[in-house]
């Protein structure tokens, strides 16, 4: 591609025009025209050089010969062929590219911002060409006092508190004893983490006319790569290339693919041949490799500071987040545990499993029509065992300390931000604000209004026309959720119609579990129903945020996310809240079944109740979704990577020994995800809503979170160093939206806890008849004893021959009696077929409906009261925070006010060394 412009020369100014493009000029001063090569792609572009760097620095180093810096920097791959100047970004694009002309634009434009530019072609694909960006310390300087970029400018003065002299002591006596206990092993070894000089300095926002305040040791690593790479960024999606005031921005020409890829470079190699212990870190990114990557230090904290430093604040804020959330998760799964330990230790001594165990004279009643066989009540016994080790005393006890602890942990996290927020000076940033969309643009171009804050005119979408789209939205979002309740009902149908099946089956394994055998083949065929409707829910997602065409790029992130958010909670948790709520509730009773088109029964309960339902399907769903998500996280970039590897083996000939440059491994590696952060935080926020909702259910979910995070963090710190391309360092305050979704799932979990305890959970039946109608009834006390005959007071009687004809079983229960069956028993209270009333409702039926409402209503009350206060009492900011904060306004003021009067006292020196003196004239 050859510059086609003509160029017109005078005495001050460099003038070009573009052919084609109206009233774009762009002006070089003579200086930066001499330097400043009109022409694309001749003048810039340099053939592919295939280099073995490890193999060159290892015989020169056995030579004896010592590499220069500017040599040093040319193997290293991160900058310009001169080895002085650092690249900052990389362009890739194509040279069939049809959008040269755009390209040529954008790229003088870039020019005259003060970029330099350099191109490079493949050395695997001619066709592909790289563009290397530098900005100069004027560049960096003048966008980084627009963008109010907070640099270091002196070193913090910590201010301790005057203390008692008995308090001094105590100290004193206290570090001594730290000192005879081991060191921490989680905590990270200082010798290896760089001394990062910004954490420890006060910073203000960059003034060229201050630069005399600041800390500038080298100017060349003052700004940071990330804020370099931020700040180009800035640039180019500032930039125009055509004409037109919309016509500007490198995500639209990413969008229209006249550029293919647009990167930050990552900080060479994450491996190195020698040891970190021995020769140090190579780069920030080997580093982070050893130190936080590396699934040996598992166990260890992170070190948050070099990964905000590496990734950007955003990034940074989500693995504090995690690191927190993880951390918090270790005393739920202790007391999950030891609730799950508690029912163990008191299985022998529970009365109820026992009374099940020992009811070998009970006849239950079939579970479904013709081929579900009578079965003893005393078959059920390790079902019964199994559920006591969830549905026991301590499961309400549960219940409330892991509402509290969510309450805990959001409003710990608010103090931890707040305390990341200041050391990482984004308590005073404040969003820039940000650019209309393209897409918004171009759809309500013709109509403008003035914007109220910058006085521009700019599109404007109207009342009637948002609310439309809305109510489209809303319609589409309800309509999903109709499917989702529709897949769900496949389920119960499935359920309905294989209970049967299985019970016909001619193994006897399978015939003798076929209720368990239901509901796990339905449990896995529903996790497949949900991976299979999360591929169609981002598609619907992305329409109908589409279709709303919001204004910016946070009104869409937000929008998008909730709609995503949505969809996959009410997916992942419709058929357990089935199961928890529905299941086994509306089934009527033996000789009135409710039934589905009058030909299918209702599923029951098992004879021990629905909560081993519940618990397995938590289980299984919890444990297949997290291995799912864990393989596509890393086995997914994995094989891309491997496959991208193995076809420049075959094709190029290109082995391991041979060292690419760092531009073209890095455009190698799998780009990072569009929608950002959103896959991990809503794999995590479903995560906690599993271990919070049905927690009553199933006491071991927060150990199992914990298990997988424990992974997650060294996994997703693994793919974000090695699989993919080095992101954007962008800044954010806090999680985003993320938090008040964090607080809906705290409040729905206290609904839903409850009702489990009351209407899933056999806890409230049981303390009723302990209170009211067992051996202790009058006496105000509930024990082991008190349970006697439980097990007969919550089984009804019904008489066979008052069966359905297409209900009855075709078998009669010779198999475990010698005559034929003439009554059985179903978990109901209802009064017995001599009754005057047969089948109706007991006393005791009410007593307990009655018992469930209340417990339900003091529950919710209490936990909430109890929320409310805890967040009341836990302010969102420490104390010691708010008076660093103060104290570091006042030391700013201050010492912004010596540094000045020791410039101006300076400056009156050097006037009387020089000789020259300062007239003062008074009129």
């Amino acid at each position: 591609m050859e510059a086609s412009g003509k160029c017109a020369l005078s005495n001050g100014n460099t003038e070009i025009q573009y052919p084609g493009v109206k009233d774009i000029n762009i002006f070089f001063d003579d200086l930066e025209a001499a330097n400043s090569p009109s022409k694309d792609d001749d003048s810039l572009l340099h053939a592919g050089n295939l280099t073995s760097m490890s193999d060159e620095v290892s015989r020169l180093d056995a030579e004896g010969e010592v590499l220069s810096a500017p040599e040093k920097n040319k193997t290293s791959g991160l900058f310009f062929n001169d080895g002085k100047r650092r690249i900052d970004y990389i362009l890739v694009y194509r040279k069939t590219s049809l959008q040269s002309e755009k390209r040529e634009i954008f790229e003088r434009n870039i020019r005259a911002e003060g970029l330099h530019l350099e191109k490079e072609s493949s050395i695997v694909n001619s066709d592909i060409i790289f563009v290397k960006l530098h900005a100069p310390w004027e560049v960096l300087g003048r966008y980084a006092e627009l963008m109010n970029v907070r640099m270091p400018f002196r070193r913090k003065i910590y201010y301790l508190h005057r203390r008692y002299k008995f308090m001094s002591r105590m100290e004193k006596q206290l570090s001594r004893f730290r000192g005879l206990l081991p060191k921490k092993p989680m905590r990270l070894d200082k010798e290896k983490i760089p001394d990062l000089e910004e954490n420890d300095c006060y910073t203000a926002p960059f003034s060229q006319q201050r630069i005399h305040h600041f800390i500038i040791n080298n100017k060349d690593t003052f700004f940071n790569n990330a804020t370099r790479t931020r700040i180009v960024h800035h640039i180019l999606q500032r930039v125009k290339y055509e004409e037109g005031k919309n016509k500007i921005g490198l995500n639209r020409l990413l969008t229209n693919c006249t550029y293919e890829a647009a990167f930050p470079l990552h900080e060479g190699s994450y491996r190195s041949k020698n040891s970190i212990k021995t020769h140090g870190a190579e780069n920030h990114r080997h580093l982070l490799f050893e130190c936080w990557a590396s699934w040996g230090v598992w166990y260890k904290y992170q070190p948050l500071d070099l990964v905000r430093r590496y990734f950007g604040e955003k990034i940074g804020l989500y693995f504090a987040w995690l690191g927190w959330y993880t951390g918090m998760l270790f005393p739920a799964a202790i007391v999950g545990l030891f609730v799950f330990l508690y029912g163990m230790f008191t299985l022998d001594s529970c009365q109820v499993s026992r009374e099940i165990c020992q009811a070998t004279n009970i006849t239950m009643c079939p579970l479904c029509d013709k081929y579900c066989p009578y079965m003893r009540l005393s078959d059920s016994c390790i079902y019964a065992k199994v559920t006591h080790l969830f549905d026991n005393s301590a499961t309400v006890f549960f219940a409330v300390f892991m509402a509290v602890w969510a309450t805990v942990f959001l409003e710990f996290w608010k103090r931890r931000r707040a305390v990341i927020a200041y050391d990482w000076d984004l308590i005073d940033w404040e969003e820039e604000e940000e650019e209309i969309r393209p897409q918004f643009e171009a759809k309500y171009s013709k109509k403008e209004r003035v914007n109220p804050i910058s006085g521009k005119p700019e599109p404007y979408q109207a009342f009637a026309d948002k609310c439309s789209r809305l109510v489209v939205s809303a319609s589409g979002i309800f309509f999903m959720i109709c499917v989702v309740i529709a897949a769900v009902f496949g389920i119960v149908i499935y359920r309905v119609v294989t209970v049967s099946t299985f019970a016909a089956f001619k193994w006897a394994l399978i015939r003798n579990n076929s209720q368990v055998a239901t509901t796990g083949t339905a449990v896995c065929i529903n996790f497949c129903i949900i991976m299979l409707l999360n591929v169609l829910y981002e598609r619907v997602a992305l329409f109908l945020t589409n279709l709303e065409q919001p204004r910016t790029e946070s009104e869409w992130e937000n929008s998008f996310t909730l709609k995503m958010f949505l969809f996959q909670f009410v997916n992942l948790n419709s058929s357990t809240f089935y199961i928890a709520f529905f299941l086994g509730r509306f089934t009527g009773r033996p000789g009135a079944y409710l039934r589905l088109i009058n030909k299918w029964r209702l599923e029951e309960c098992h004879p021990s109740g629905c909560l081993i339902d519940l618990c397995l399907q938590m289980g299984i769903i919890m444990v297949l979704k997290q291995t799912w998500n864990n393989f596509m996280e890393l086995g997914y970039p994995l094989i891309q990577n491997w496959w991208t590897r193995r076809k420049l083996r075959q094709e190029h000939g290109i082995h391991g020994k041979t060292a690419l440059p760092q531009w073209e491994k890095d455009y190698n590696l799998q780009p990072i995800n569009p929608y950002g952060l959103f896959e991990e935080y809503l794999e995590m926020i479903l995560q906690f809503g599993f271990t919070t909702i049905f927690v009553a259910a199933f006491p071991l979910a927060p150990l199992l979170a914990l298990l997988n995070n424990i992974i997650e963090i060294r996994l997703d710190a693994y793919k974000f160093i090695t699989q993919w391309r080095r992101p954007l360092a962008s800044r954010a305050k806090d999680i985003g939206i993320w938090y008040g979704i964090l607080e809906g799932i705290g409040i729905l979990s206290v609904i839903t806890n409850a009702f489990v305890i009351a209407v899933t959970s056999d806890f409230i039946p049981r303390l009723v008849y302990a209170y009211k109608y067992g051996p202790c009834a009058g006496q105000g006390r509930a024990g082991e004893k008190c349970m006697v005959g439980y097990v007969n007071a919550s089984l009804s009687v019904f008489l066979v021959t008052d069966f359905e004809n297409h209900s009855n079983s075709s078998r009669n229960g010779r198999e475990f009696a010698e005559q034929y069956v003439k009554y059985c028993r179903y978990r109901d209270y209802r009064d017995p077929p001599s009754a005057p009333e047969p089948y109706a409702y007991t006393l005791q039926f009410w007593h307990v409906l009655a018992a469930r409402l209340a417990f339900i209503i003091v529950f919710e009350h209490l936990v909430f009261f109890i929320k409310h206060l805890i967040s009341y009492l836990i302010p969102d900011l420490p104390k010691d925070l708010r008076d660093r904060m103060r104290r570091e306004k006042y030391l700013i003021q201050e010492m912004m006010y010596e540094a000045e009067l020791e410039r101006v006292q300076k400056e009156k020196k050097e006037r009387k060394k020089n000789g020259k003196c300062q007239h003062n004239e008074w009129p």
